[in-house]
C-alpha cells in the first residue's frame, strides 16, 4: 500500500514541492508547450524561423548561455533549496581575481545540488562568493531542445563543449565553470548510501585548468546519491548493455531509478525529501601551461585533485554521511 501525503500540510511544504517539480519536470513542459504553439497556424512562420535560429545562427550555449539574473534570484529557488533541505559549507574564499573550475561529485541521477548551488541563487552563491560568476555546464544535446534551452540559458547554464568551456574562463575575472565531472556513467551508480566516483578517466577538466590557468575547485555533495533508489544492472545484462550504448550514441544514459510523487511518498519522479550537504573545498591554484600539458602534468594534478576530494570526504563524512554503507570509492 502506497503511503499518501496528508492533505493538510504547510503551504511552505507545498511551494518547496512545486519548485523541485518544476524543475523535475521542466523538459516536459517546454516540449509540450512548444508543440502546443505549433497547432496554431499562424505562428508557424515564427516557430520555422525559431528553429532556424537554433540550429543555424545562436551560438550563445557556446558563449556563456544568456543569464537572467532576476530568474536566478527567483524566491522559487529558496524553497527548492528548503525542499530536501540543501546546505552550502564554504572552506575558503575565492580571489575574485582568478577563474575557477568546479568539479561537482557525484552526479547522482538529476544532479539537484549542482543546479541550486550553480544555476540558482538559492543557496546564496553570489553572496557567499562575491565576484564569482559560474556557469553549470551540460550536454550540448539539451539546447537543441525548443524552450528548454532558452529557459536553462537564463540560469546561467551553457555546453560543456571545450571551445563553450575555453570562451568563459578567458572572459573576464570572477567567470568559472561548474562540471558534473561523472557525467553519465556515474548515474548508474548513484544508490543511496554510497559515494562511488568516475574519476580516474577524467582528465578534460584537469587539462582545460592548466591550459587556461584556472583554479580547480572540488566541490562534494553528502547525500546526492540518497535523493532516489537506483535499480542497477549487471553488468553483463541487457539492460546494462543498452544504457551503455545509448550512452556512447547521446552521450547520455537512463538510470532506473525510483523517487516519490507529489502526492504519495512511495513511487515517482521527485527526489525524496533527504538533506544534502555540498562542500566547496579549498581551491588549488593552476599555473598556465604554454602549448599542449605533458602526461606527467594531467596526472600530476590530477592527483592533487583527487587527493583533496578525498580530504573533504574524511573531513566531513562522519558529520553529513553518518548513514553510508561504505566508504567514498574512485571506481574508473
Amino acid at each position: 500500500m502506497p503511503i499518501f501525503a496528508p492533505l493538510r500540510l504547510p503551504i511552505k511544504r507545498r511551494l518547496q514541492t512545486g519548485a523541485v517539480l518544476l524543475w523535475v519536470s521542466a523538459i516536459a513542459i517546454c516540449t509540450m508547450t512548444f508543440f502546443y504553439l505549433c497547432t496554431f497556424k499562424y505562428l508557424w512562420p515564427l516557430v520555422i524561423m525559431y528553429l532556424l535560429w537554433i540550429l543555424m545562427f545562436d551560438q550563445a550555449p557556446e558563449k556563456g548561455g544568456r543569464r537572467v539574473q532576476w530568474l536566478r534570484n527567483w524566491r522559487t529557488w529558496t524553497n527548492f533549496a528548503g525542499y530536501f533541505p540543501m546546505q552550502l559549507i564554504k572552506e575558503a574564499d575565492l580571489d575574485p581575481t582568478k577563474n575557477y573550475i568546479f568539479g561537482y561529485h557525484p552526479h547522482g541521477i538529476i544532479s539537484m545540488g549542482a543546479f541550486c548551488t550553480f544555476a540558482t541563487e538559492g543557496l546564496n552563491f553570489s553572496k557567499r562568493f562575491p565576484g564569482i560568476s559560474p556557469r553549470l555546464l551540460t550536454l550540448s544535446s539539451n539546447f537543441n531542445i525548443p524552450l528548454y534551452r532558452d529557459y536553462i540559458m537564463a540560469h546561467g547554464c551553457a555546453s560543456v563543449a571545450k571551445e563553450s568551456c575555453e570562451y568563459i574562463l578567458n572572459s573576464g575575472p570572477g567567470n568559472s565553470i561548474a562540471i558534473v565531472v561523472g557525467g553519465a556513467q556515474e548515474s548508474l551508480t548513484a544508490k543511496p548510501g554510497t559515494l562511488d566516483l568516475t574519476l580516474k578517466k577524467r582528465l578534460g577538466f584537469i587539462k582545460l585548468a592548466l591550459v587556461n590557468g584556472a583554479s580547480l575547485v572540488p566541490t562534494l555533495a553528502f547525500g546526492e546519491n540518497d535523493l532516489y533508489e537506483l535499480y542497477s544492472a549487471n553488468q553483463k545484462s541487457k539492460t546494462y548493455k543498452m544504457q551503455q550504448l545509448l550512452k556512447r550514441v547521446a552521450g547520455f544514459t537512463a538510470p532506473i531509478f525510483n523517487g516519490r510523487g507529489v502526492f504519495n511518498y512511495e513511487f515517482g519522479l521527485l527526489p525524496r525529501r533527504k538533506p544534502v550537504y555540498i562542500v566547496i573545498g579549498k581551491p588549488i591554484h593552476v599555473k598556465k601551461v604554454e602549448g599542449s600539458p605533458t602526461t606527467e602534468q594531467l596526472e600530476e594534478l590530477q592527483k592533487k585533485y583527487i587527493d583533496e576530494v578525498l580530504e573533504i570526504w574524511e573531513r566531513y563524512k562522519d558529520k553529513y554521511a553518518v548513514g553510508r554503507t561504505q566508504e567514498l570509492r574512485i571506481i574508473e
